[in-house]
């Protein structure tokens, strides 16, 4: 779980995501090539259902950047690549580090097809673009075996209350005991 640093930071990274100052800060980013570092992804069913026969190609040109800022992982709203928090790479469990990149994924396809990511008219846990990227995520969960309270487990995040999160499931049919 992040320390309040982290929270904070995350908070300023949104904040300046949603000034659109991005371009302004710049951390001396590099990116790399998805199928560099996720091997084996474009056969997994999960992924082709998300892009279909597109999917060799778009992995194929999808860029990751890896950052010591902390967090998860977030597509980066200027050019549409994956940006992946090293710590939480190496240190996050496995089966949600897996999730949470099928749902970032969907986002990369509504990247591509021009939806807003950052809609701020909606609510975190109400945004059709989360809900959207969620409902593969948790689907595959479902296909994974894992339980409705482990699946609310992965839903919950710092960011959201329990009021949200209890919003977010019911949108997405998985019951929560929180």
């Amino acid at each position: 779980m992040p320390d309040w640093r982290e929270l904070l930071l995350l908070k300023v990274l949104r904040l300046v995501k949603m000034l659109r100052l991005s371009r302004t800060i710049r951390f001396g980013r590099s990116t790399y090539a998805f199928t560099d570092y996720f091997k084996g992804f474009e056969k997994v069913e999960a992924i082709r259902r998300i892009f279909g026969e597109k999917t060799e190609e778009v992995l194929r040109n999808l860029r990751v950047e890896f950052t010591w800022l902390g967090g998860y992982m977030w597509v980066d709203g200027e050019d549409g690549h994956i940006v992946v928090s090293s710590r939480y790479l190496n240190d996050g469990d496995r089966v949600d580090i897996y999730l949470d990149l099928i749902h970032e994924l969907v986002h990369i396809r509504q990247f591509m097809e021009g939806k807003e990511l950052f809609d701020n008219h909606y609510d975190y846990a109400e945004r059709p673009t989360e809900v959207d990227a969620y409902r593969h995520a948790v689907q595959e969960a479902r296909n994974l075996g894992l339980s409705d309270e482990r699946i609310c487990n992965y839903l919950k995040t710092e960011w959201m209350s329990n009021e949200d999160l209890k919003r977010l499931a019911k949108n997405l049919n998985v019951r929560c005991e929180h």
